[in-house]
């Protein structure tokens, strides 16, 4: 897979979690725990997107 779509993937994924973490903190009695664990997979994808921009940015 090349960084692109590697990257592609990622952004895809935050987005995915995003509304992920919108839906359910809508309900009227949110899950904790799913919002926690969702949110730390949203800033885990953020952090791999910077590490793979990092290799893809020109020096």
């Amino acid at each position: 897979m090349s960084l692109d779509s590697r990257l592609d993937s990622l952004k895809r994924q935050h987005v995915d979690l995003e509304a992920q973490i919108f839906q359910e903190d809508k309900r009227p009695r949110p899950d904790a725990a799913l919002l926690s664990r969702l949110k730390v997979e949203k800033l885990r994808l953020k952090e791999e997107i910077e590490r793979v921009r990092g290799v893809t940015a020109p020096a």
